[in-house]
């Protein structure tokens, strides 16, 4: 068992090259630094909405989802062959409500999950475990999933939400990573909520937020946020990484406690 209670985490990967680009994953690399060191790492990713909650492979990660295309070879060929987490499958589906359907995958770790982690523990040793973010789940039913996990972080488990705060694809802007004027306004306005631990404004952000689908065309880029922030128990946050690239995508990542 943990002595202290693990924070939780919510990070902006972004763009998947963001994994080679030193600019991008620097600060990736000193927030896992700063992080105490998890016993494990229980993902949930933008790039897997099923229902019902689906709970991936429990093997060694030697194999990953590359679901992505148009990139450099060399993107396909990379590895994270952290330790599966079988005994954290059986945790999860021991926490979750009787009347919540779970079922088991072999399903691999998406780039959403294994990009930041190949940087946040890059020795590739710390036990991994993805679940899918129910796409039939409201944000209050996200909110209490991330509630029902919460008793994990007392046994040294690090939830991590992976999307981005802003997630405009249509309008990104490729040449420039200066933000448009909605996207600060939106990632500023959840910054705020975060901070004032806000977390009805959190989950109803499409009633509260400025252009929320403006800055979420789609919502799957959001939802990981609001796992995390039912995981967080009302805990202090701060921000290792903040800022913007292509104009639309925020950077904005958080740790809870």
């Amino acid at each position: 068992m943990a002595t202290e209670r693990t924070p939780v985490g919510f990070i902006g990967h972004g763009n998947p090259m963001n994994v080679a680009m030193e600019d991008r994953y620097r600060p990736w690399v000193e927030w896992g630094q700063r992080l105490p060191r998890p016993l494990s790492v229980l993902a949930v990713s933008a790039h897997w909405e099923a229902s019902p909650v689906l709970i991936g492979s429990t093997a060694r990660h030697d194999r990953l989802m590359y679901h992505f295309g148009g990139f450099p070879d060399w993107m396909y060929h990379l590895q994270y062959p952290a330790p599966g987490a079988p005994d954290l499958a059986d945790r999860v589906e021991g926490l979750l409500s009787p009347g919540l359907s779970v079922e088991r995958t072999e399903r691999l770790l998406d780039h959403g999950v294994w990009a930041p982690l190949l940087h946040l523990f890059p020795d590739a040793d710390v036990p991994v475990l993805q679940i899918s973010m129910p796409m039939t789940m409201s944000a209050e039913g996200l909110f209490e999933l991330g509630r029902e996990l919460a008793p994990l972080r007392d046994e040294g488990v690090f939830i991590l939400g992976t999307g981005n705060v802003v997630h405009n694809l249509p309008d990104a802007r490729w040449d420039t990573d200066e933000p448009t004027g909605y996207a600060v306004d939106f990632d500023g306005w959840v910054a705020q909520a975060l901070r004032t631990k806000d977390m009805a404004a959190i989950v109803d952000w499409v009633g509260r937020a400025p252009d929320p689908l403006r800055n979420h065309p789609s919502e799957e880029h959001y939802r990981p946020l609001v796992v995390a922030t039912g995981a967080a128990s009302g805990d202090d946050t701060r921000f290792p990484v903040e800022g913007f690239e292509h104009a639309t995508i925020s950077r904005r990542s958080v740790q809870f406690g």
